[in-house]
């Protein structure tokens, strides 16, 4: 039976999902507040989208929507209400701060007509979660935040420029100002816990709600993408893609390639490091830049690989898992993490058995992995298999809705019980 066709708790529902990221976005935290928007208006629900313009990850507006200020479009049955904010080309404590006073500002001046039952928000945006607890405290309905990033963690921990305690500490207050009147709040990985906690949350109202992977497996030939994007057969192919930021740390893989210039480093992707990283890669005939690739072939790129690479500074622990990891697990290569190896995304790599783990900041122990894995295909493929078969177990798209509707559904349920209350 389809979702239109399901009946359920959501049929009639009017839901405000609040996430500065949205379709057409591809990557980070846009494609699932899409599909989960669109999941719940195809459930029969009333849904609006509160977000910004698209800019991620090239940090860069996008070009149909320069000059624009307030725009309502229908998406996959949702009404998407977008409000202009300031998009800073480069990162620093006080352009992130000024790109979320600029989204708190639009979004509470002219936040989306009536009254909704739920408002839900997706947080690494401190001005969504500022947002969403705002108008549900406005409409005294229950407020759903979803934490994908931590904020204060990442102001301390990513590297960006003047991130210093002053700027933590005020992350954090927002943050725990967005949490603490929370009906529930959802976090999608469990290293989040102590975190949240850390703000003040109640663990009894803490609930996991894991991403899943939003892409589809790989079907074109391997060998003729190799050779569509120029990848020789017999040179082992090194591909890193998503966001190029600063928490990301990919100058550990300009230096992996600049020791071994036998194996082909690629980077896939945009954002605000990108051209630092050119700069650094000068002279490297080994080196790639490649732009995204279209969703339709995305995971056929990342399948012609033979290994891909997460890297982190070894100061990220407990901040971000990255959502790449869902998509490369599909794809079916190993992975090599370089990263630390108490954060979450090297516990979520080790759950799945689809890779191994680096030293963070270490090109030569990267190297060294991606020798050991070209010299043993057996055993990279074996790597490589494990992926699909935990996103089969773990990550499928439809586990994971589900997942969001029973948080959800417990939240609609709890608002009824202290309503009769």
């Amino acid at each position: 039976m389809s979702d239109a066709a399901r009946p359920g708790p959501l049929r009639g529902r009017r839901l405000l999902l609040v996430s500065t990221n949205y379709a057409p976005e591809l990557t980070g935290i846009g494609p699932y507040a899409t599909q989960l928007a669109e999941h719940w208006a195809a459930s029969g629900a009333r849904v609006r989208a509160l977000t910004g313009m698209p800019h991620y990850p090239s940090w860069r507006l996008e070009e149909s929507y320069r000059g624009v200020w307030r725009t309502v479009e229908i998406r996959g049955g949702v009404g998407v209400h977008r409000r202009r904010h300031y998009v800073p080309p480069r990162q620093t404590a006080l352009k992130r701060a000024a790109f979320e006073a600029s989204i708190l500002a639009t979004g509470l001046v002219a936040p989306p007509p009536g009254r909704p039952d739920v408002v839900v928000s997706q947080m690494p945006s401190l001005a969504g979660g500022v947002i969403g607890a705002r108008l549900a405290r406005r409409h005294r309905v229950p407020y759903l935040p979803v934490v994908q990033d931590l904020m204060g963690a990442a102001v301390a921990q990513s590297g960006i420029r003047g991130g210093g305690r002053t700027a933590a500490v005020a992350a954090a207050a927002a943050e725990r100002y967005a949490l603490r009147g929370a009906a529930l709040v959802g976090v999608i990985h469990e290293s989040f816990v102590p975190g949240v906690r850390a703000l003040g949350v109640d663990p009894g109202r803490i609930r996991l709600v894991p991403n899943w992977t939003h892409v589809q497996g790989p079907t074109a030939d391997r060998a003729a993408t190799r050779a569509r994007l120029g990848w020789p057969e017999g040179t082992p192919v090194l591909l890193h893609s998503g966001n190029m930021g600063l928490k990301q740390g990919l100058e550990v893989l300009v230096e992996a390639a600049r020791l071994a210039p036998g194996i082909r480093v690629v980077l896939m992707g945009d954002g605000n490091q990108r051209d630092a990283l050119r700069a650094r890669a000068e002279g490297l005939a080994n080196m790639e830049f490649l732009e995204p690739a279209a969703a339709e072939e995305f995971t056929d790129v990342l399948a012609a690989a033979d290994v891909l690479a997460v890297t982190q500074r070894a100061s990220v622990l407990d901040m971000s898992v990255p959502s790449k990891l869902t998509s490369y697990f599909t794809s079916g290569r190993p992975v090599i993490a370089s990263v630390a190896d108490e954060g979450g995304t090297a516990d979520e790599v080790r759950r799945s058995g689809a890779g191994v783990l680096v030293a963070p900041e270490d090109p030569a122990a990267l190297l060294e992995a991606v020798t050991k894995l070209a010299a043993d295909p057996a055993a990279a493929d074996a790597l490589g298999a494990a992926g699909p078969r935990y996103v089969a177990r773990h990550l499928s798209r439809e586990a994971g809705l589900a997942r969001f509707d029973d948080l959800l559904a417990e939240v609609l349920r709890d608002g009824q019980d202290s309503g009769r209350r």
